[in-house]
């Protein structure tokens, strides 16, 4: 029964507006808010109802003019939650990416008038998230935490915003359908080989007490060992000078999609991925080759990996490249 209700609902959810994704902002005017009694309105109509037979059948006057009151409310209700939606502007949808299989939180930045009526606790749904939407100020934000199950492009589900304030007799509701999609990211390999050994000259270099050239002269120190005394400087010098080695920290890693063998195009991917984010924690440059795009680095940072992640989740065979 809750399935065919369900389905029946998403049929007649087809006919609103929007029916296809939207470019933000997008503002919400009277043409796309609907209103509807709740559970609850419903049962404060019949109850105005038979109150309102009641007093008249008894010509009882005090109880028609209670019930006239409370009608007056529940009209006050209705159009204040129209109210509500009416005029919001809903700026933008951003959300970080996440790898393949984590939820990805998706942000709906709001705006409204500063002046004017209060707009607190509106709901942001869709079929698999809620969230709530309050603005302070007339600027607020809303998050949901939408699954995620392939890597490439996810495209945002049509969103409801609603709202049942004040009273909880109607709810008044608006959809938006953003037309920017998200990108998720590869899941990493779980288990798999380390990096592959680095190439060409070293990238980066750090003082070290054990290195194998010598990097500069510096004046003695308590606790520095007697091998690292440069005798001949010091005998001319007058004073203690110990040298200070440097050792090649590490090489720029090529992290080349041709040099994988022996795995599917999903497993190279995740693997990628996977060398990826551990070059990144290692703090080691790397470059990344894949197949019909030029070379990615080498470098090493946030904007890196992000370029690197990118370009294996657009590989075809994703949800989608664009």
């Amino acid at each position: 029964m809750r399935e065919t209700l369900r389905a029946l609902r998403g049929r007649l959810e087809r006919f609103v507006r929007p029916r296809t994704p939207e470019p933000f902002p997008v503002e919400l005017h009277r043409r796309r808010i609907y209103v509807l009694p709740t559970r609850f309105g419903l049962f404060f109509g019949v109850m105005l109802v038979a109150m309102g037979v009641g007093a008249l059948n008894y010509n009882n006057n005090p109880a028609l003019l209670l019930m006239l009151l409370l009608a007056g409310a529940a009209q006050t209700s209705l159009l204040g939650a129209h109210l509500q939606l009416s005029g919001l502007r809903l700026v933008a949808v951003s959300a970080d990416p996440v790898p393949a299989g984590a939820p990805i939180l998706l942000r709906l930045h709001a705006r409204a008038p500063s002046r004017g009526r209060e707009r607190r606790g509106l709901r942001v749904d869709c079929p698999d998230a809620t969230g709530t939407l309050s603005l302070d100020d007339g600027v607020g934000e809303a998050e949901l935490a939408l699954p995620t199950q392939r890597r490439g492009w996810l495209d945002v589900p049509r969103l409801r915003i609603s709202t049942t304030r004040p009273l909880g007799l109607v709810r008044a509701w608006s959809w938006v359908w953003p037309e920017q999609p998200l990108l998720v990211y590869p899941a990493p390999e779980p288990n798999g080989p380390p990096l592959p050994d680095g190439a060409g000259e070293a990238a980066l270099a750090r003082l070290h007490p054990l290195g194998d050239d010598v990097h500069h002269l510096r004046a003695y120190r308590r606790g520095d060992p007697p091998r690292t005394i440069a005798w001949k400087p010091t005998a001319r010098l007058g004073s203690l000078l110990v040298r200070e080695y440097e050792q090649p920290l590490s090489a720029d890693i090529v992290l080349d999609w041709f040099r994988i063998t022996g795995l599917d195009m999903e497993a190279r991917i995740r693997r990628l991925a996977r060398w990826v984010d551990e070059a990144e924690r290692d703090g080691r440059r790397y470059r990344l080759v894949v197949p019909g795009h030029p070379p990615i680095g080498p470098a090493q940072g946030a904007a890196h990996r992000h370029a690197c992640l990118r370009a294996l989740a657009l590989l075809p065979g994703g949800m989608g490249a664009r």
